[in-house]
């Protein structure tokens, strides 16, 4: 793609227009060792207030003027890594790696050592917490999560009680020990499933590709699922804040099966939901950043932004440009390369890289993926995703224009 082009493609943004300068950099800061067998002076970190310290990530998750565009990538650990893979030969149940502190910090860590993302997500799952407040489950090697006993009726809500975070102390050491050793060179990051998005594991017994049984509940029992999705909203709240406590700089949202439903149904049976967490984490935790992402989200964008979140991630399907127009500029965005471009040549890659952060904007934009990591994406391609991250500078004197023709110089 030529710089023309790559202009004209932006070439009427709704936000700030951003003018980026390419330079060589290396690698910055200290690689840290693994902390297996380290002991570390661990406490409860400090919520209340913001600093000019506050890694990269979390300055443009507020909107603040950052020097370039931060990056991370969902699943950013996981299987296309030869580490992990061996890893898990040695450790072949998953919720062993994903609930033992050494392995999650090792596994965490990984791509931290390897290509120094801006932000280091905690290796775990959206179902961790379920067995915290009454939901036990299983992860079988071919149908995924397994939950013996789906929750229905109003008998079987009594199952549920608040959730214990004594349960979940692997998740509190290893985020404090992630945070030790990350210092303030990334962000930490905890993450969280979306009330709907919980509950349809809860509901369906597993995995579906239909959500028939739960989506039937919507009329059939609406009482049954209001109940469960109180219940969640509570407990998931719970968790977020002690999670921010133990160490977490950011958190993000996966409200994985939103995009499920019809924008009037979501509008009902999640934004509620989701809006009740945010307004009870702000309560404890204001300082800190919340990202909501929802895969399908093109026909959410303007309802998602009524949850009160700080940060929309965008999946690969939406433009980042008309994403930006619809969301206004008040509202920080994430993502959203597609991540079938990993698997391209490496110029096609750049092109993209920079075609998604001009039309993003200089203000409030975390680089991702629109989806996570795929299986069998090539490390090198990871690697120069990062690299071109790097490699990019905002003008800062672009950063309070608008409506002006985004310019590259290289």
């Amino acid at each position: 793609m030529s710089f023309s082009s790559l202009t004209s493609a932006c070439s009427s943004l709704g936000s700030s227009s951003v003018q980026l300068g390419f330079h060589s950099n290396s690698l910055d800061g200290v690689l840290f060792s693994s902390s297996k067998g380290r002991k570390l002076a661990l406490k409860r970190f400090n919520v209340s207030c913001s600093s000019s310290s506050d890694p990269l990530l979390v300055k443009a998750a507020k909107g603040y003027p950052v020097s370039r565009p931060p990056a991370w990538m969902m699943r950013q650990a996981g299987r296309y890594m030869a580490v992990y893979r061996k890893l898990a030969e040695k450790y072949p149940s998953f919720r062993e790696r994903s609930e033992t502190t050494d392995l999650v910090v090792k596994i965490s860590l990984q791509p931290w050592e390897a290509f120094r993302p801006d932000g280091v997500i905690i290796f775990s799952d959206i179902l961790t917490p379920l067995p915290a407040f009454g939901v036990p489950f299983d992860i079988e090697e071919v149908r995924g999560p397994v939950i013996q006993s789906p929750i229905r009726s109003e008998e079987q809500l009594k199952v549920l009680h608040p959730i214990d975070l004594e349960k979940l102390q692997f998740v509190g050491e290893s985020l404090k020990i992630l945070r030790k050793e990350v210092g303030d060179h990334a962000a930490v990051l905890g993450f969280v499933g979306a009330p709907w998005t919980i509950a349809t594991y809860i509901v369906e017994g597993g995995t579906t590709r239909t959500y028939t049984t739960i989506k039937s509940m919507c009329h059939t029992a609406p009482h049954v699922l209001r109940a469960l999705l109180s219940h969640l909203t509570q407990a998931i709240a719970d968790y977020i804040i002690f999670q921010v406590e133990s160490g977490a700089h950011c958190i993000q949202i996966f409200d994985s099966w939103g995009g499920q439903l019809p924008p009037h149904v979501w509008e009902h049976w999640s934004e509620p939901y989701i809006k009740e967490i945010v307004s009870l984490v702000r309560s404890k935790c204001p300082e800190t950043p919340i990202v909501l992402y929802i895969n399908g989200n093109g026909g959410l964008l303007e309802r998602m932004k009524g949850t009160g979140v700080d940060v929309i991630g965008l999946d690969w399907t939406v433009d980042m440009e008309d994403g930006r127009r619809r969301l206004g500029s008040e509202i920080s965005v994430q993502g959203n390369v597609d991540p079938a471009y990993l698997f391209s040549p490496l110029p096609a890659l750049t092109d993209e890289i920079q075609r998604v952060v001009k039309c993003a904007g200089p203000r409030g934009h975390i680089l991702n993926l629109g989806h996570g990591v795929l299986v069998g994406t090539p490390e090198e391609a990871v690697a120069h995703f990062f690299e071109v991250t790097r490699s990019l500078t905002y003008d800062i004197s672009f950063q309070n224009r608008s409506l002006e023709e985004p310019k590259l110089v290289v």
